[in-house]
């Protein structure tokens, strides 16, 4: 062998090593979040004049030697995704300025009787509601959030709970999204982007992360708290049970409050979810049909091998203000079961769609809302 030769051969083995040297320093220095994780197909390239000898064996143009590849750590995403907008920047124009919930009309008589009542007894009553949502957890709780049907007001619900315990809580709020079918969470809690998603974060969630590390992927509300999308706005596959999970037992070590906005039932994520929550809301329309649908949900719960009638409320939602059904007779008629009912009046502000206000609340709306999130607070506590 020439001298050229054996320095040639060295030559080509410091370079092959000290890709693979990079290779692995630079997988250990970046985080997951922004790991690229596409390797080369080419191989090493190498300074010399004798590079294109062709007495020695050299590798076909995109292939490398098996033992030379880097095993691929499972637990990391392909790729980092790319962030996507909640609404199409075309529309940006379309979007009217959002209503109060309460007429000017109304807030005027209202602020007439306020007048002539006990103002005291209304901040007891809101002094008590307050305490019932701050109840301190020792692990944290999970709250299912499903109805028999779409258009009924089931993320709107999610998105007036994470509210309200945002609002009244100092500890860490999460609003998941297991509704992967084009949810509209992230809208009504005013995320103007998504990137990562429930399925991303199941990938490479470790016992050894921090909620420091936890937060970097997850969009951060405008009002307190966090939120975990279930896709990127776009049509795609659903949620599994496996994921979500993989996904719910890891994040309550983080949150105090998780509430998870499902898909609706009878899917596998949602029964799932309903299964293993600390507390269940079911959002129910303002209908005879949407009632009685709701009952037969809450006879299914009244099935499950543990008391879940216990720990479910019902949101039962009015989507116009013309309502016709008997409020009252209504929530007799579910509170049979066991569960609980908090009723939700029209509100102009949630009817016309788009991010969730606190201060354009109608006042019983709001009034409607922490009475939700105390009775379902309450119920989470009692699970161990």
């Amino acid at each position: 062998m020439s001298q050229g030769d054996w320095q040639q051969d060295v030559l080509r083995e410091l370079g092959q090593s000290r890709a693979e040297e990079n290779v692995q320093r630079g997988s250990a220095a970046v985080p997951p979040a922004s790991a690229s994780l596409s390797s080369s197909s080419e191989p090493p390239e190498h300074a010399g004049p004798d590079s294109t000898r062709t007495d020695a064996p050299v590798p076909a143009p995109g292939s490398r030697p098996a033992d030379s590849r880097e095993p691929r750590d499972p637990q990391l995403p392909l790729r980092t995704p790319e962030s996507a907008p909640t609404v199409d920047p075309r529309l940006a124009g379309a979007v009217g300025r959002p209503l109060h919930g309460d007429s000017m009309a109304r807030r005027a008589r209202r602020s007439v009787r306020m007048l002539g009542t006990s103002v005291a007894r209304e901040v007891t009553e809101g002094t008590r509601l307050a305490q019932e949502v701050q109840q301190p957890v020792t692990t944290g709780r999970v709250i299912a959030v499903t109805s028999i049907r779409g258009g009924v007001g089931k993320s709107t619900v999610t998105a007036l709970l994470s509210r309200i315990f945002n609002h009244y809580r100092r500890d860490p709020v999460l609003a998941l999204e297991a509704d992967a079918a084009l949810g509209t969470l992230p809208v009504r809690l005013g995320a103007e982007s998504v990137r990562w998603s429930c399925s991303d974060l199941a990938q490479i969630l470790t016992p050894s992360m921090q909620l420091t590390d936890v937060i970097g992927y997850l969009v951060p509300v405008t009002d307190g708290g966090w939120l975990l999308p279930a896709s990127q706005g776009r049509v795609g596959a659903p949620l599994d049970v496996r994921t979500y999970r993989t996904v719910t037992m890891a994040l309550r070590r983080y949150f105090a409050v998780t509430v998870v906005d499902c898909e609706t039932l009878p899917g596998e994520v949602a029964r799932t979810a309903m299964d293993t929550a600390h507390a269940r809301v079911v959002a129910a329309p303002m209908t005879a049909e949407g009632v009685n649908g709701t009952r037969v949900v809450l006879d299914w719960l009244a099935q499950l091998p543990h008391a879940a009638l216990d720990s479910t409320v019902v949101a039962l939602t009015a989507n116009s203000p013309d309502t016709t059904l008997d409020v009252r007779a209504a929530s007799a008629y579910l509170r049979e079961t066991g569960a609980a009912v908090v009723s939700v009046p029209y509100d102009r502000h949630l009817g016309g769609g788009g991010p969730i206000l606190n201060t354009m609340l109608g006042r019983d709306t709001r009034e409607a809302a922490t009475t939700l999130a105390a009775e379902v607070m309450r119920r989470a506590v009692r699970v161990r």
